[in-house]
């Protein structure tokens, strides 16, 4: 697999904030601990603090977790590793998409990986290891619910109710029986008693060999460090201060917040119920719910049950980080750009804010689409540019014909300084008047200069319907690729379609990578 980079400001693809972050813009230092380069993660390894007591809860917790007999030599080694104080993670989260979802749940997975290789041949008195985060106790299922496999939107239909790691996923075996025989894993996956436990089952598949280990945070041991954080946020609701003081920060400086906290940022999570906690007249009640508790019943429900309290995405974060001894987070745009907004947060309850990593980008270009964009003959950049807009400079750059009236505007330039210095002599005043002739025969020469254009577009559909054709193979639907496209799309084809990610990503080189067949 070859592959060319092109900065991420010049494909249209990101946001402004996510652009200024990772050019060190400066206004937005005061929101992160430090840019995610190699050299930084020096400072912030002296730093982290993560006690005995703390990997021995973790460590329970995920041997729990992994209680199967096969389990892979590399994955086995990571999780004893982590009872030895010079281990720390590296971290990134998604949602439990069914059959993965898009291509860029494997991209956050392998820069996590490579991350971690990078840093041992920095840092080699050092362990690193690669996790997976599943947010089992997210309630929203419509977004997990389908994937997009040879141009079709396939969709799991279920009426099962609240957090989805809890749900029965042996529908899915149906689908997965229709899938060719290179993702057969997928059957066995979906065998398992919860949608968590599936998830767990491809993603090990697909990468235990690089010792991946995926945590469940929905683990009543593991939610006995979040009491304190309970306790604050349902009693004084200090978070949503913080946040909200951080995000009239950045939004004074032009950024646009991408979360916004609520009074209490907890779900209560019990059976197949996840709701948003709220205050009342006479104590705490369950949104949606007939479920009431007084402010005492609400502290004794804290301290001897705290699994049935579920973060949101504000203090999702902070769990993370309270119960992993985690360097880095590795997410995407949007996901960065919030973390900005929880710093304060952090220092609130006194723990380790990480560094904050870019996951890697990347268009995976197949053999016939590379074929029908060198005949354009336009240059790989021009990919990121909109279809028509693309075709406009293929045009512009191939017509017999000479559409351009640059020269003429050109002349019009000098003719208005002319006019203009003539005017002057006889009557200031009438500058103003040889201004707005010079406006009308501007854009008169605009107008016609765009009917030419046109014209000639009408004489080369075949070649606009080759750029178009390109681009909705790397753009469906206006999407970028990797936000929509499976990757099974590509590794039934080629299974060594996930080593070869891993071989090319650069997990500090935060530029879109075009990846060719």
């Amino acid at each position: 697999m070859q592959s060319e980079t092109f900065p991420l400001d010049e494909t249209n693809c990101c946001s402004k904030a996510f652009i200024d972050y990772i050019s060190g813009d400066k206004k937005l230092k005061p929101f992160y601990r430090a840019f995610p380069s190699t050299d930084n993660f020096k400072s912030v390894i002296d730093s982290r603090n993560f006690s005995q007591e703390k990997r021995a809860v973790l460590t329970k917790a995920l041997s729990n977790q992994y209680n199967v007999t096969d389990l892979h030599e590399a994955v086995s080694k990571n999780l004893t590793s982590l009872s030895d104080e010079k281990t720390f993670t590296i971290t990134t989260g998604h949602q439990l998409n069914i059959f993965t979802g898009p291509l860029y749940f494997l991209y956050k997975i392998i820069t996590v990986i490579n991350t971690c290789k990078e840093l041992k041949k920095d840092y080699p008195e050092y362990h690193f290891v690669p996790v997976y985060w599943m947010a089992s106790e997210d309630h929203d299922f419509e977004e997990i619910s389908y994937f997009h496999f040879e141009g079709k939107k396939i969709t799991w239909q279920t009426d099962q109710k609240g957090a989805v790691g809890k749900f029965d996923p042996s529908a899915l075996k149906e689908i997965a029986d229709k899938l060719p025989k290179g993702a057969a894993f997928f059957k066995d996956a979906y065998d398992q008693a919860t949608l968590a436990d599936a998830v767990r089952s491809y993603v090990n598949y697909l990468f235990e060999d690089e010792g991946l280990i995926v945590i469940d945070a929905d683990d009543p041991d593991l939610k006995q460090s979040l009491i304190p954080v309970i306790e604050d946020d349902l009693f004084h609701n200090i978070p949503e201060k913080l946040v909200n003081d951080t995000s009239a920060k950045l939004e004074a400086l032009d950024f646009k917040c991408q979360v916004n906290p609520r009074e209490i940022n907890f779900f209560y999570l019990k059976g197949n119920v996840r709701e948003r906690i709220e205050k009342s007249e006479n104590g705490f009640e369950v949104v949606d719910t007939e479920i009431r508790f007084s402010e005492s019943e609400m502290k004794d429900l804290i301290k001897t049950h705290p699994e049935q309290f579920s973060p949101n995405v504000i203090l999702r974060p902070l769990y993370q980080e309270m119960i992993l001894p985690n360097l880095a987070y590795v997410g995407g745009p949007s996901e960065l750009i919030y973390w900005l907004q929880l710093k304060s947060v952090f220092e609130h309850f006194d723990v380790s804010f990480p560094l904050l990593m870019p996951r890697n980008f990347a268009l995976v270009c197949s053999k016939t689409d590379q074929a029908k964009w060198e005949k354009t003959g336009l240059p790989k950049s021009n990919l990121f540019l909109e279809s028509e807009d693309s075709f406009a400079k293929w045009v512009s750059s191939n017509s017999s014909n000479h559409i351009s009236y640059s020269d003429e505007l050109e002349k019009l330039e000098q003719l208005e300084k002319e006019m203009k210095a003539k005017a002057e002599k006889v009557d200031p005043t009438l500058l103003q008047h040889v201004e707005a002739i010079h406006t009308t025969f501007k854009n008169k020469l605009d107008n016609a200069e765009k009917k030419l254009l046109r014209a000639e577009k009408k004489k080369h559909e075949d070649k606009k319907a080759q750029i178009a054709a390109v681009k909705e193979s790397l753009f469906p639907g206006g999407t970028l690729q990797e936000r929509k496209v499976n990757f099974l799309n590509f590794y039934l084809k080629d299974p060594q379609f996930i080593q070869n990610l891993k071989d090319v990503f650069d997990p500090f080189n935060f530029e879109m990578y075009l990846l060719l067949d």
